[in-house]
C-alpha cells in the first residue's frame, strides 16, 4: 500500500482541474503495479470526479451544477458560511474515485481524465492517493 498527499491551489469560485498527472506521478514512485487507486478530497466543498477533459463539456458540467445548485437561494447553511451551496453541489457530485490499476498504469477510458472540482475556491487543496 502507498499513500501520497499533493497541495493545489484554485483560482476561481468553481474550477475543473485535471490531476491525472499528478495521480499518475505518485502511481510511478509506487512499486505496485496492479490494484485500486483511491483519490479522495479532504475537503467538503470540493470534489472529485472522472470525465472527458473537453473545453465545452466542463463548461456545460460547471452550468449544470449551478443550475441544479443555484447560489444565494437563502440556504440554512448560508447564516454560518456563506457557501451552501458549494456544500450541496459536493453531496452530488462525491469526494472520492477508484480506478483500477493494471500493469502500473490507471485503467481509464479513452477520454477519461480524472479531476478534481473546486465548489468554493479559490483556496489551497489537499488531495490524497491511496494505492492499494
Amino acid at each position: 500500500m502507498l499513500k501520497d498527499v499533493f497541495e493545489l491551489k484554485t483560482h476561481n469560485r468553481m474550477e475543473l482541474i485535471n490531476i491525472t498527472t499528478e495521480v499518475n506521478f505518485i502511481i510511478e514512485k509506487s512499486s505496485i503495479k496492479t490494484g485500486l487507486v483511491n483519490i479522495y478530497s479532504k475537503h467538503s466543498t470540493s470534489g472529485i470526479v472522472v470525465n472527458e477533459d473537453e473545453p465545452g463539456l466542463l463548461k456545460d458540467f460547471q452550468k449544470a451544477l449551478e443550475t441544479l445548485v443555484p447560489s444565494n437561494q437563502n440556504y440554512k447553511h448560508d447564516i454560518i458560511d456563506n457557501n451552501a451551496d458549494s456544500h450541496i453541489r459536493s453531496f452530488l457530485i462525491g469526494n472520492s474515485e477508484t480506478i483500477p490499476l493494471n500493469n502500473g498504469k490507471l485503467d481509464l477510458g479513452t477520454w477519461q481524465s480524472i479531476f478534481f472540482v473546486e465548489l468554493d475556491g479559490p483556496r489551497t487543496r489537499k488531495v490524497t492517493v491511496t494505492i492499494v
